[in-house]
């Protein structure tokens, strides 16, 4: 009787969730119903690169349509800050490039890979009272988006390993005073990641 007992209780903890598996679970349904952040990358490739990868990030000229431009650099900046932690040898651009520029600054330091970023999208919706008196518009009340494009180029071959389009939405506790370039850090530590093979 005991030993169906001990047999019992193993099955009963064995099903138990961790505290952490919980926590995740909890954390991925507040994003998704918009409470949390969200992100979401869509890559080309299931490219991965050596972690002592030499990658040089810059960022195009292109400016999103609409007036809520953030500061011209960010999306290099960001990119940089992110991938900085997971690849130790990367460089980036202190100003928007060309491609070709890029190219070319990427071969002079000796860099493996260009990641050439742009903003395709910025969507700076209401978020302050101050802005709320600019705008005084219902229909722009809401949660920043954004859609960042990247493309991973190797720089000897020009050959291009990868594409992603990543595309973010704010989420209500971080509904005020936020700018939608708040909301590209995190997804882009998590596609430093995926070309570690770190998550998927």
């Amino acid at each position: 009787m005991r030993f169906a007992l001990v047999i019992g209780l193993s099955l009963l903890m064995g099903g138990c969730m961790k505290p952490s598996d919980m926590a995740d679970g909890a954390i991925y349904q507040l994003r998704d119903v918009g409470i949390l952040d969200h992100s979401h990358a869509q890559r080309a490739n299931n490219w991965r690169l050596q972690p002592d990868s030499f990658i040089y990030i810059a960022q195009g000229h292109f400016v999103p349509p609409g007036g809520n431009y953030p500061r011209p650099n960010v999306v290099a900046e960001e990119t940089y800050n992110g991938f900085v932690e997971y690849f130790p040898m990367v460089r980036r651009a202190h100003a928007p490039q060309g491609l070709e520029q890029a190219m070319t600054d990427a071969r002079k330091l000796g860099a493996h890979y260009v990641l050439y970023t742009r903003f395709a999208s910025a969507d700076d919706r209401i978020g302050t009272f101050e802005e709320w008196e600019e705008q005084e518009a219902l229909d722009r009340l809401g949660t920043d988006r954004s859609v960042v494009q990247m493309m991973l180029i190797e720089t000897n071959t020009r050959y291009l390993v990868d594409t992603a389009r990543i595309r973010n939405r704010g989420g209500l506790l971080s509904f005020y005073d936020g700018q939608p370039q708040d909301l590209l850090g995190p997804a882009l530590r998590d596609y430093a990641q995926s070309l570690l093979g770190l998550s998927e």
